[in-house]
């Protein structure tokens, strides 16, 4: 039956649930169409293994880009926790050594710097900590406001240098300009390939954008843990909305889109339809094109380069090196064979279509931080998660065979993982219900398969930088808070907006911002 709504947004994942939170909650009437049985997308929890009493953050998995601001504006009750350490890498060469960076402890960390022989690095490092805090503490204020032109951007700086190191140059001459280390250097390198398939090197600057992002949350750049796993946030984001007087329509599958406002959409066998004054796509850009009936042969698919692999241990695994923990090595951010020369080695090769022989990978214990996530049962008896993502795999490997390519990939990223370790780490995989090993591996395809992210890629196509070129357009609300496309009654609202990517938010509260601004 035709309808009409305010507000029509298309995809139900945290973003689109950020905006009807907004726009239901000034008046507006709101309805999310979401294809999947249950909304959150990229964000949720699940029970990944039949029959096991864990709840996993199945693909997106940390936060640091979700501003205090909207928390507190919709009044989500969502608890982050910091944690104890921020990365351990083992070195490659020995692993029976590694870089042990402690957030709590800088004299621990400048012995560790020691014991790998790069104590050189110690002052580059801490140095670079101060720049980034600095650039964050300028730039994240941005994201909730309308977008600044580069030139403001540069003056809020306030630093010609660091801005020209970090906006102007490849990000790939800092590391080796202010690094003598390849591990160190591999260690910063890495937050600018996270889901992004470049060279450091690359004058496209693709790294660097992605480097910004990933150094900017909440003016400090550190990434937590959500406690209850990633889907604690979306639900009390559904929550917020629907309670707002959002309606929320699951299983209902968008199959085109009007300029005029106009959408199709599949529900219960039933081909129905709806007008909304403004449309808000809560999917890539692509995708948009889609079912805009606008794809061209000229249109360029994005491409993910990720390979996610969920794990559930008795424990954790012993470490060859011995002079550090297992809940320290896994306290944070663990590091594995991702030096600035295997990064770069798992790029070239990964360009001429073969997967890694060496994979490279970090991993983050979601369990260890917060074990709610698991049964009383299984926290008592010792069983952690373990969380690895696998650098450098793009989506064209996948494209023959993604299950055999799949199975390739797992093995390939055990490889690299057991070649840290003092011991196998298949022997300490927990069973399911059928007796099957609790591991899970998410490629590209499956991504695209499962969230509709074309090409499996996380952030909906490339990153863009957090601020308008000086001579861009911004006659309009859209195009000042970057959610603009050609047709002025549909808006981007996801990860594909400008300052989208990452669980954030911002995609979807400055869609309805422009939203209410232009009414």
């Amino acid at each position: 039956m035709d309808s009409t709504h305010d507000i029509v947004i298309v995809g139900g994942g945290h973003n689109g649930l950020t905006a009807a939170a907004y726009l239901a909650k000034a008046g507006r009437r709101v309805l999310v169409l979401e294809r999947d049985d249950h909304v959150g997308g990229a964000a949720v929890s699940a029970a990944a293994f039949t029959g096991v009493d864990a709840r996993l953050s199945r693909y997106s998995y940390l936060v640091s880009l979700l501003p205090a601001r909207i928390i507190d504006e919709l009044g989500l009750s969502i608890e982050l926790a910091r944690r104890r350490y921020s990365s351990y890498t083992p070195d490659p060469a020995n692993p029976a050594t590694g870089l042990l960076v402690d957030a709590g402890d800088a004299e621990a960390t400048r012995a560790s710097f020691d014991r790998i022989g790069a104590g050189a690095d110690i002052a580059g490092w801490q140095q670079l900590g101060g720049d980034l805090g600095h650039l964050a503490r300028a730039l994240f204020p941005t994201v909730c406001e309308p977008l600044p032109t580069r030139s403001e951007a540069r003056r809020l700086v306030g630093d010609d240098a660091l801005w020209d190191e970090l906006i102007e140059h490849p990000l790939g001459d800092m590391l080796n300009r202010r690094f003598g280390s390849d591990l160190v250097r591999g260690v910063v390198a890495t937050d600018g390939l996270i889901g992004t398939f470049t060279s450091v090197n690359d004058a496209s600057l693709d790294a660097n954008r992605c480097f910004l992002y990933h150094s900017i949350g909440n003016g400090t750049g550190d990434w937590d843990v959500p406690v209850g796993g990633m889907g604690a946030v979306t639900g009390e984001l559904e929550r917020v909305a629907r309670q707002a007087g959002a309606r929320i329509l699951t299983s209902a599958e968008v199959t085109s889109i009007d300029p005029d406002g106009t959408v199709r959409y599949r529900h219960e066998l039933r081909d129905e339809s709806t007008v909304g004054s403004h449309v808000l796509a809560n999917v890539a850009p692509w995708v948009l094109d889609g079912l805009l009936g606008e794809r061209t042969p000229d249109t360029v698919k994005p491409e993910g380069a990720q390979v996610k692999v969920n794990l559930l241990l008795s424990r954790l695994p012993r470490l060859l090196d011995a002079s550090v923990s297992a809940e320290a090595a896994f306290g944070g951010t663990f590091h594995i064979n991702e030096t600035l020369s295997q990064l770069e080695d798992a790029y070239r090769q990964a360009s001429a279509g073969r997967v890694p022989g060496l994979v490279s990978c970090e991993i983050y214990c979601h369990s260890l931080t917060d074990p709610s996530i698991l049964s009383p049962e299984l926290v008592a008896a010792g069983a952690q998660t373990l969380t690895v993502f696998g650098l450098h795999t793009p989506d064209r490997l996948t494209r023959l065979d993604n299950t055999a390519v799949r199975a390739q990939l797992q093995a390939a990223v055990l490889a690299s993982l057991n070649s840290v370790l003092a011991e196998p780490i298949e022997d300490l995989l927990l069973r399911d219900a059928a007796g099957r090993p609790c591991i899970e591996t998410k490629t590209t395809a499956d991504l695209e398969s499962a969230l509709n992210l074309p090409g499996g890629d996380i952030f909906h196509g490339l990153l863009s930088w957090p601020f308008l070129e000086d001579d861009a357009p911004r006659d309009t609300a859209a195009q000042r808070w970057g959610v603009a496309t050609r047709h002025p009654r549909i808006l981007l609202c996801g990860a594909g907006a400008r300052r989208g990517g990452g669980v954030s938010g911002l995609g979807g509260h400055n869609a309805a911002m422009a939203v209410l601004e232009g009414d």
